[in-house]
């Protein structure tokens, strides 16, 4: 049985702006572009989500939610500086360490033996030297796998310490809502809903071979996770499957000819982008990615091991199609051979 441990520093941009700046604290804030240059939220803090305001929302409409929201543009090499620091305590107690992104971790600690081998200590340990020594705060999850661990992370946030021991792992999973798994979304959660299931104890009342028809290889997925069962390893390297740039506009695309003027520049970016890779990996095929002013998007790929200009614009030709209206981001890349694999933090 191995010991997991999945960190999550909360809110993680918001909290060093207001660990620098405690001004911030109390009030509204969200990191992300600006509302001229069509930006985004990165994150926002806790005070800020009581108003609805998540990731992913658009600033005019964070702002139409919460007019006196302060928006802060944002420092990427301050956050790297700091997620390194953070990983640093990590390693301290580990060096199964799979970064999912700068703020967030699975910890594999199965045979650590600091603390007489307690995972939860080690989770304990680790939270109060980020807290102490780092000035933001972290969530944990202790589990005996990677999907367990990252669910429980959750469970307590902000600034909190969740465990599923092995002996709780088939009456917490029985009661877990299906809309908690990871990759299930509001589609999926609605089928699921459809077909009368809402727990994992209605999932693993279902055969294997229904799931299946009804999810594809989602449906193993599915029927393995509601028993609590979730074999992958905690890699300390990761595969890269793809690289890319996008670019909101300020105004609208009005036309797919005004689109087509906007790729030889993200192209030139791309290719900046895939050469500064050390080992450059093999190139498979190429993608564009097309979201219109209604916030719909939409993605088209083709296997290619020699992209070109004529066949991005082709790409692009199908995408603005599907919806034929202003677009306000675009987006090239490429994707790359699986073998290719890049070091745990090469992301910092």
């Amino acid at each position: 049985m191995r010991k997991i441990i999945h960190c999550d520093c909360d809110c993680f941009y918001a909290s060093v702006e207001m660990r620098d700046n405690p001004a911030l604290r109390d009030i509204p804030i969200a990191i992300g572009g600006s509302v001229e240059q069509r930006g985004v939220v990165a994150t926002c803090n806790y005070p800020a989500r009581e108003f609805g305001i998540h990731s992913a929302m658009p600033m005019g409409q964070a702002l139409k939610r919460c007019p006196h929201l302060t928006v802060i543009r944002g420092d990427m090499a301050k956050y790297k500086a700091v997620a390194r620091q953070v990983f640093a305590i990590y390693r301290d107690v580990t060096e199964l360490i799979e970064p999912l992104s700068l703020d967030e971790a699975f910890l594999d600690v199965s045979a650590v033996t600091l603390y007489h081998g307690s995972a939860t200590r080690m989770a304990e340990a680790i939270r109060q030297r980020v807290k102490s020594e780092i000035g933001i705060t972290v969530s944990a999850g202790v589990a005996p796998n990677k999907f367990l661990a990252k669910i429980a992370s959750d469970w307590r946030k902000p600034d909190g310490l969740f465990v599923i021991t092995p002996d709780e792992i088939d009456s917490f999973v029985q009661q877990l809502p299906v809309k908690k798994i990871h990759g299930v979304g509001p589609r999926t959660a609605e089928k699921l809903a459809g077909l009368g299931i809402h727990t994992g104890a209605d999932l693993r009342a279902r055969p294997l071979t229904e799931l299946v028809e009804q999810f594809g290889r989602f449906g193993h997925r599915l029927f393995e996770l509601s028993h609590g069962r979730d074999e992958r390893p905690v890699k300390t390297h990761r595969e890269r499957k793809s690289i890319s740039t996008e670019q909101t506009y300020s105004k609208d695309l009005p036309t797919l000819e005004a689109c087509c003027r906007e790729l030889p520049e993200l192209i030139s970016d791309l290719e900046q982008r895939y050469s500064r890779l050390d080992p450059a990996p093999a190139v498979r095929g190429l993608m564009v990615k097309v979201k219109f002013n209604d916030f719909t998007q939409t993605t088209v790929e083709h296997a290619d091991p020699a992209p070109n200009l004529e066949q991005f614009e082709t790409l692009l030709n199908v995408g603005w199609s599907r919806g034929a209206r202003p677009v306000r981001l675009l987006g090239v890349g490429y994707r790359l051979a699986e073998e290719t694999t890049v070091q745990q933090l090469s992301l910092f």
